[in-house]
């Protein structure tokens, strides 16, 4: 069949225009995926902007907060040195403090080890020179320590300087120095007032006086010599030699008195005999 021309225009006039929709529908679906896919790329870009801004922003932080840190790192290390170096400073300083107390301690140990040294020494010294005065005192508080005496029948404790001192006045009394006798026995009395000397010194001291013719003195020594007492061995001795004085006094009745008591009191001894052979001679008035 053949078709005719302008149909055949025809048709092809309507393929071309279906192809030019065809083909002007496909470049509009183009044109809009191109676009959407621009778009999709831009977000796509925009995204990754925005994602490489936060990530370099989180870089930031990151960066910032470690060089804080790090910052912060530093000051506390500076802090910490500074407080350690403070730290040491105060224990040198304690440090040389104590080696100073320590030689100090020393010096005062050596010092002191001196001192105790001297203290040793004169510790000793002082006990040794106190062993030397206590052995003296001993020797001298032996030697004035009461001596047990027995004379003329009494008992008594004198002073070993006491008996020494009678010893010699009795000794001068028997060499017939009867002006030293009456010198030492009349010291004697005043030195030792309460001896048990007494009473033998006061028979002794009248007897030289009433050789020196001191026959007051005499008279009344021997009358405290017969107040005392009556167990003394010179006791009629003394008895006698008081008559005597009396009679040399010109005392007879007084004499008389004392030669009968003299008798009455000791009849067996020698100086009784003496008295009664006196008696009948007194001139009584």
């Amino acid at each position: 069949m053949i078709v005719p021309s302008h149909l055949r225009l025809a048709c092809f006039t309507l393929w071309m225009a279906g192809s030019v929709q065809a083909a002007v529908f496909e470049d509009d679906e183009a044109r809009r995926a191109i676009l959407d896919l621009r778009q999709r790329v831009e977000n796509l870009r925009q995204a990754q902007q925005s994602s490489e801004a936060s990530l370099q922003r989180s870089i930031d932080a990151v960066v910032k907060s470690q060089q804080s840190l790090r910052e912060q790192a530093v000051r506390d290390m500076q802090v910490e040195a500074s407080r350690l170096q403070q730290g040491m400073l105060q224990l040198q300083a304690q440090l040389d403090g104590l080696k100073q107390s320590l030689s100090e301690l020393r010096g005062e140990k050596d010092q002191l080890q001196r001192e105790i040294t001297l203290l040793k020494k004169s510790h000793k010294e002082a006990i040794t020179s106190l062993e030397e005065r206590l052995a003296k005192q001993d020797q001298r508080f032996s030697k004035l320590e009461p001596l047990a005496v027995q004379m003329d029948g009494l008992e008594f404790q004198v002073d070993p300087i006491e008996k020494k001192d009678f010893e010699l006045a009795l000794a001068t009394f028997r060499k017939g120095e009867f002006a030293g006798a009456i010198n030492s026995f009349s010291t004697f009395l005043r030195k030792y007032p309460e001896t048990g000397f007494r009473q033998s010194a006061l028979f002794w001291l009248a007897s030289a006086k009433y050789v020196k013719r001191e026959y007051v003195d005499a008279a009344n020594q021997l009358k405290a010599f017969v107040t005392m007492n009556e167990g003394h061995a010179k006791f009629p001795e003394a008895l006698l030699t008081l008559a005597n004085s009396q009679i040399e006094l010109k005392l007879p009745l007084e004499a008389k008195k004392t030669l009968e008591d003299l008798i009455e009191q000791y009849p067996t001894s020698e100086a009784a005999e003496a008295a009664k052979e006196r008696l009948p001679k007194l001139k009584l008035p």
